[in-house]
């Protein structure tokens, strides 16, 4: 009773009210088309299988019924049947519960291609242009066979080994050790086990464990099995013939080499510049990694999204790369008998509808996401115009906002579609995420340079250097600025560090040694007199 008075005292009350108010749901197609957007092609295709197995309303557009997704306008009719579809807007409509505006509000109408023109294998490319003086190729084609599907994949470093294995003739324990210390041999062909606790752990002697591990080393390709980097070296140089005690002692010493200390290396070697430059160059043909020549599994190849190629006028012409596309379509006279056979309501009706609204939200969501990589990339091309034309140096800084904001997109969406996405262009494959870099500001802090030029400019200093004309971080950040660009000497190191150059005192030390070893090797006169 106390607590009531006070209620009313303070005016307090319960009631029921309306309000009505706006708010963004996320609904499950468009989770769906938000996760399509981010998918590379590999994972794109597992997804679509993954669909074409459990809907019964999609259908594979291959063979007579190839095609792939059109990059049209919406409310565009059909080019090829300009028929409408089976299932009537009255049907969907009793079916799904509200009206197809709103369950489908920009459903497209997909038809197959015609008959002769897949039988035949021709493409069918319509040009518009573009703005920035591009042209948008939009090409449908039947899908062409890679060379790759053809070929046999190469041996596996187990089977190489085990090849090997059956022809040593090794007694039985031997043969047994050697055979689980392949299977524990690491991606680079080393073996980093601790043999005491293999021993133990297979019940043999540690000495058993050694001479297996012995055997291994004698196999193909040389290197195989070392502990470590330097007896993988030295057992490459050892069949050739080559490990003598000069050589064993730079082995020895990998840290020297690794910081390029040629005057150390020459007092504890005993070698002179030019045997000494000879005894690098060898160290440097060897292979640190002897078991990636070999395939540890199926190839993973990088397939382009879009394709950049210079047109005849002067302008870009940017294509999707229709090989990326999934060739799906919803099978509206499977979809129109069902419908048919299924007057009644019930569980099996509201199945059918289900499962008839995901195949048209795939299909929507498909072309897209195609239309969204097309503008995407396109944008692109507009922005960079200089790399295409003159290269890195001229690689402009670019943010994803400034490309959303061009193309009237919001930030994220433009986030997703440049990743795991590449672009095939007349300077070689890219991912689309490379063209978005930094920028540094000019010394008049008007021009704003690319973090990527700045580093192709480190590297293009670098390159030029002699002996005498090695350039520090301070040196290199004052030939920056005479170019107009603002750096600091902490980001020239960092570039530096980046693009794995070595500090100055190293690449003078190995350029002295370098010039040391061609002072005394005789030139071609010198060895013909």
């Amino acid at each position: 009773m106390k607590i009531g008075r006070i209620c009313g005292e303070m005016g307090f009350q319960q009631k029921l009210t309306m309000r009505q108010s706006q708010g963004l749901v996320m609904t499950p197609q468009l989770s769906q088309s938000i996760k399509l957007l981010a998918l590379n092609n590999i994972e794109l295709t597992a997804f679509v299988e993954s669909e074409l197995e459990q809907n019964p309303f999609l259908e594979r557009g291959d063979g007579e019924n190839a095609t792939t997704v059109e990059l049209r306008r919406e409310d565009s009719p059909n080019p090829l049947t300009g028929q409408e579809p089976v299932i009537s807007a009255q049907t969907l409509q009793d079916t799904l519960g509200t009206s197809v505006e709103n369950a489908f509000p920009d459903e497209q109408d997909y038809r197959s291609q015609a008959k002769s023109e897949n039988a035949l294998g021709e493409a069918r490319t319509e040009t518009r242009p573009a703005s920035g003086g591009m042209t948008i190729c939009e090409r449908r084609s039947s899908h062409d066979a890679e060379v790759s599907d053809y070929t046999a994949s190469q041996p596996t470093l187990a089977d190489t080994l085990r090849h090997q294995l059956a022809l040593a003739a090794l007694p039985p324990l031997q043969a047994a050790l050697v055979s689980w210390l392949i299977l524990q041999l690491d991606e680079a062909g080393y073996c980093r086990l601790d043999l005491t606790a293999a021993a133990q752990q297979l019940g043999c002697a540690e000495q058993d464990m050694q001479d297996a591990l012995a055997v291994l080393q004698t196999f193909e390709p040389a290197g195989i099995g070392a502990r470590d980097l330097a007896q993988c070296l030295a057992l490459q140089l050892h069949q050739q013939n080559r490990l003598d005690p000069a050589m064993a002692r730079l082995l020895e010493n990998l840290p020297l080499l690794a910081k390029r200390d040629f005057t150390a290396l020459t007092r504890i070697t005993g070698l002179d510049g030019e045997d000494l430059h000879d005894a690098l160059m060898e160290i440097r043909a060897l292979d640190p990694k002897p078991a990636t020549a070999f395939d540890t599994g199926e190839a993973q190849h990088i397939v382009h999204d879009v394709t950049v190629t210079a047109a005849s006028d002067g302008t870009w012409r940017v294509e999707l790369n229709n090989d990326t596309l999934p060739r799906v379509l919803v099978d509206r006279d499977y979809a129109a008998t069902v419908d048919t056979a299924l007057k009644a309501g019930g569980e099996d009706r509201s199945f059918v509808a289900d499962c008839l609204q995901n195949a048209h939200w795939l299909t929507r969501s498909l072309d897209q996401r195609a239309q969204t990589i097309m503008k995407v990339a396109t944008e692109i091309v507009k922005q960079q115009d200089g790399f295409f034309l003159h290269g890195v140096s001229h690689l402009r800084p670019l943010t994803l906002k400034k490309v959303a904001d061009a193309i009237d997109m919001h930030e994220s969406s433009v986030s997703r579609v440049t990743s795991n996405k590449y672009m095939m262009t007349p300077r070689g494959l890219f991912e689309l995420k490379y063209f978005f870099t930094t920028g540094l500001s000019g010394v008049d802090g008007e021009n704003v340079h690319s973090s990527e030029a700045v580093r192709d400019m480190i590297r293009t200093l670098v390159n030029a250097e002699t002996a005498r004309t090695v350039l520090s971080d301070d040196a290199i950040v004052t030939a920056l600025q005479n170019k107009g660009i603002e750096i600091a000497r902490r980001t020239v190191a960092k570039y530096r560090d980046g693009m794995n150059i070595a500090s100055s005192v190293q690449r003078r030390r190995e350029l002295k040694a370098l010039a040391a070893a061609k002072s005394t090797t005789p030139s071609p006169r010198e060895l013909a007199l």
